[in-house]
């Protein structure tokens, strides 16, 4: 009988880039378990910030949806960051960019920074890209479980914390997967803040939902649903993703 010769294959493994530029700031990521996504990107690129004096990033990770959100306004930034890798990436990322005066960083989780008297109902605008994954396997890596998890930041303090900070008539945005996003929603509105708007994100027409941005308020309004796509059918990045990022996209 002949043996049949075993093949074996050898999957090239591409590193994970170190930084990304942008057109005018640059994001180093190699101290952090979460790398820069398109869906952050989104998030900073696609969040208004129009009458916003006082902004608020939730998880700002490497810095990027805050510095991506100093591009665009004046407003003092505040960015928290539970991990201490992170947020040594982010102090450092902001600390080389132009808008090291705007923002300011700080080490701790939300509930702790919530409990602080002094930031008490003074945002304009809280922004967040939280972790989302409630009954998953867990990595290795505990930095990267603290970003995708909600071992250290349940949907239920995060609602708290956004309530406790966020001004009257200010908003809160942010970004998560179809099912939690529905669950965060039903959480939000039981504690009297609503969706405003939503944005849900497709790779391309008729692909499964990758990502949504609510936006919230405190007011109970109608919202207005809008979809983007990534691509068009020939892979080609669309118009509308191209009007939305023109401004840090290199490559536009």
């Amino acid at each position: 009988m002949t043996r049949k010769p075993v093949i074996l294959y050898f999957i090239k493994i591409m590193p994970a880039n170190t930084h990304f530029s942008f057109k005018k700031f640059t994001i180093h990521q190699d101290q952090t378990a979460m790398k820069v996504t398109t869906d952050a990107c989104i998030l900073g690129a696609y969040t208004s910030v129009d009458k916003a004096k006082k902004v608020l990033d939730i998880g700002t990770g490497t810095g990027l949806v805050a510095m991506m959100l100093a591009q665009r306004t004046d407003a003092k930034i505040d960015a928290v960051e539970i991990d201490i890798n992170a947020y040594n990436q982010a102090f450092n990322n902001i600390q080389k960019s132009i808008f090291k005066e705007q923002i300011n960083v700080f080490n701790t989780s939300i509930q702790s920074f919530a409990e602080h008297l002094e930031h008490q109902n003074q945002y304009d605008l809280i922004v967040s890209n939280p972790p989302f994954f409630q009954n998953h396997l867990k990595s290795e890596t505990e930095s990267r479980n603290n970003s995708l998890h909600t071992d250290t930041l349940s949907f239920e303090d995060l609602v708290e914390a956004v309530l406790r900070l966020l001004s009257p008539n200010g908003t809160f945005v942010v970004l998560l997967p179809a099912y939690e996003s529905s669950v965060f929603e039903q959480l939000s509105v039981s504690k009297e803040l609503y969706p405003h708007k939503k944005l849900t994100i497709r790779h391309r027409e008729g692909s499964k939902i990758l990502r949504i941005i609510t936006t919230f308020g405190q007011a109970n309004q109608e919202f207005e649903n809008q979809e983007l796509f990534i691509k068009d059918s020939n892979e080609n990045y669309t118009h509308d993703f191209q009007k939305l990022l023109k401004e840090y996209y290199l490559i536009f």
